[in-house]
């Protein structure tokens, strides 16, 4: 099991395409499922080319939004069942006593329209029995914990979620990496964080598959981040510990360096004290290092090809 799961908030854009082709050769994933591809088949046809993947599933994309795609390769036997703006549900391994169950599911983004996304949900438990990953973008969350900045989540929203999680009989994998996997980015006003890219499992998918785990990449092209499913002979083959954070000198010489500084630390977050203090310097870490990627990150790619 090796699998990515990225929101990439559309394909046009080249830094993004190249993000993700950078991704798929590190992490070396058999099914990739894209939520927001706002793009053509014949496009995403050549992106699939790209990333040398042997097939391709779409949900087209409405007007100019939304779009999911399902990628796999040919030594996965995987077979799709069902589709919506939704989801995606395919079998793998079909028809034979090691068969298991993919989803890939985009919450609607609407709160208007969430309920509709947990009938969906529901209405995939019923379908039939086999063990089941459920992973992709929500769009919600399950507690206060999972959110940091902004107006404060509802409980009513993140009860329904909940109940729907417990009618399926879906438990959250949790996760390795930062705790958020989007923000909105206003490093110059109030940052919010969530935990809205996850991956959920059955009993038994989790008997199936004991090893998995799931983890929070970066990103910096899109403002939510890929998560990555793998089992741990997987991780341990392709994970490279990243480099220990170090405050750059430069980012003093930049005026906006200490508002993002502000931003973070101003931020509400749950706890007891060393608990607050841990939070807020790990939040620090991540908006400047995010901060830094969007700032700096072509300074040092062309230095870095001059010097090539």
């Amino acid at each position: 099991m090796n699998c990515l799961s990225w929101n990439c908030r559309g394909l046009g854009n080249h830094r993004r395409v190249r993000e993700l082709s950078e991704l798929v050769k590190a992490k070396g994933p058999k099914i990739v499922f894209l939520m927001e591809t706002k793009k053509k088949k014949s496009y995403l046809e050549r992106l699939r080319c790209r990333l040398k993947f042997d097939n391709l599933f779409i949900v087209p994309r409405r007007n100019l939004s939304g779009g999911l795609a399902l990628l796999w390769m040919n030594d996965v036997n995987l077979h799709v069942r069902t589709f919506s703006p939704r989801h995606i549900d395919a079998v793998v391994n079909p028809g034979i006593d090691d068969a298991w169950r993919f989803t890939g599911f985009y919450g609607a983004p609407e709160v208007a329209n969430r309920e509709d996304s947990w009938l969906v949900l529901r209405h995939l438990s019923s379908q039939f029995i086999l063990p089941w990953v459920c992973i992709g973008d929500f769009n919600e969350i399950t507690k206060l914990s999972e959110k940091l900045g902004g107006a404060i989540r509802s409980e009513f929203q993140m009860q329904n979620f909940r109940d729907c999680l417990d009618v399926c009989g879906l438990k959250d994998l949790g996760y390795s990496g930062l705790p958020y996997t989007w923000c909105n980015r206003r490093f110059g006003g109030q940052v919010v964080w969530v935990r809205l890219d996850r991956a959920f499992a059955t009993s038994d998918w989790l008997l199936k598959f004991p090893t998995a785990r799931l983890h929070h990449l970066l990103a910096s092209s899109s403002d939510h981040k890929p998560i990555w499913l793998c089992l741990d002979n997987i991780r341990n083959r392709f994970f490279r510990p990243g480099k220990p954070f170090r405050f750059e000198a430069m980012w003093l010489k930049d005026v906006r360096c200490e508002g993002v500084v502000h931003s973070a630390w101003e931020e509400v977050v749950q706890g007891d004290l060393m608990g607050k203090v841990i939070k807020k310097v790990e939040n620090c870490q991540a908006q400047l290092q995010l901060w830094d990627k969007n700032v700096f990150g072509n300074v040092r790619r062309i230095l870095a090809r001059k010097k090539n």
